[in-house]
């Protein structure tokens, strides 16, 4: 019986809209489009096609013409391959202690690269040079993992964003100890739309070394990048990605959905929208009483409401605790979130608030 109970339950939920990730979206039109028009005719496996040279083309105008770019499945599989890539089993990585790399991967990154993770207790997702200074110690000695990267994620997982200036000085630590700087960019689009920046200008230009660029939360089916800025450190990172199970066969389905991502700014609109209903929605729960424990400075709204509210509420909405200790819950908008459902949102759980 328990069984059959969670079945109907998945059932239920499956098509039930809510606020639980920009993951549960579906892919945009024109995304769809895009590989359907690539679904014509053979051409040549694992990247050697025109489509896949397009993207490629797309992201060095982005980034500069110096980018090596290496397509992969997902996130997780984009993360392995940015520190497998620069690092070396005896070496460590300090993130912050929500880094999606050190709480939401089930140890992948630790597993493939054999790297050891330092998590770092940070208040707002973001790294300092600061907190990062005491972690770097133990260099040239045997016993002791060697630092070797650092890993911010861009926008944070409590939905903050670091400044050029932030990043800049992580940066120029992590250099000044002969180490590299990661940056997950599952949000990226994000974080540009928000500080008004082309990518280049917070990541290449800012000494970030290698970027997980992300598309599936902003509107794509499937599909990361990973972006290497001195293709002399990536030789062997084709191999990574071929020995880890991120090489696709049929490449041309991921170049034709960043070809169609990239033109027409799609990822600008899409994520500019999913920002947008974000502040929204801070704003009509804020009128409500409800308090508000991050800025909200992408798609992402962190609140404080009762557990006792936030469960009713979960029955008609969909959506993810973040820190039950604290009544703290998580929504996040989409490309294709309305400002109907958003009222819809806010109008039960006044409803709640108020019983």
């Amino acid at each position: 019986m328990f069984e059959i109970a969670c079945i109907i339950a998945y059932i239920c939920s499956m098509n039930k809209k809510g606020f639980a990730s920009d993951n549960n979206s579906g892919v945009h039109p024109q995304i769809f489009e895009a590989m359907a028009k690539a679904n014509k005719g053979h051409v040549k496996g694992y990247g050697d096609d025109p489509y896949t040279r397009e993207a490629i083309s797309l992201f060095q105008k982005h980034f500069g013409d110096e980018t090596d770019v290496y397509f992969v499945f997902n996130g997780t599989g984009a993360n392995v391959l940015s520190i497998s890539g620069l690092t070396q089993s005896f070496n460590s990585i300090i993130c912050p202690a929500t880094a999606h790399i050190a709480v939401d991967e089930c140890g992948a990154p630790e597993k493939f690269s054999g790297c050891k993770l330092i998590p770092v207790q940070t208040s707002n997702g973001k790294l300092t040079p600061e907190l990062i200074k005491p972690h770097l110690h133990g260099f040239d000695f045997e016993h002791h993992a060697q630092p070797k990267m650092i890993s911010i994620s861009q926008v944070t997982e409590l939905g903050t964003l670091y400044t050029v200036d932030e990043i800049k000085a992580i940066a120029n630590l992590a250099h000044s100890h002969n180490m590299y700087l990661h940056l997950d960019g599952a949000r990226i689009a994000n974080a540009a739309v928000t500080l008004d920046l082309p990518f280049k200008a917070f990541t290449r230009d800012a000494g970030v070394d290698v970027v997980s660029f992300g598309g599936t939360k902003n509107g794509m089916l499937m599909g990361e990048a990973v972006l290497f800025f001195n293709p002399a450190l990536a030789t062997k990172v084709k191999y990574f990605r071929k020995q880890s199970g991120q090489l696709f066969s049929k490449m041309r389905y991921v170049g034709a959905q960043f070809t169609a991502y990239f033109e027409n700014d799609l990822w600008k609109s899409s994520a500019a929208h999913a920002n947008k209903m974000a502040k929204i929605l801070a704003q009509k729960v804020e009128t409500l009483g409800v308090k508000i424990t991050q800025p909200v400075e992408a798609n992402g709204v962190f609140a404080i409401i009762d557990n006792e509210i936030r469960n009713k509420l979960q029955e008609k909405y969909f959506f993810y605790p973040w820190d039950e200790n604290n009544n703290e819950v998580r929504w996040m908008c989409s490309f294709d979130t309305t400002e109907e459902e958003i009222n819809d949102f806010c109008s039960s759980l006044e409803e709640l608030l108020n019983g």
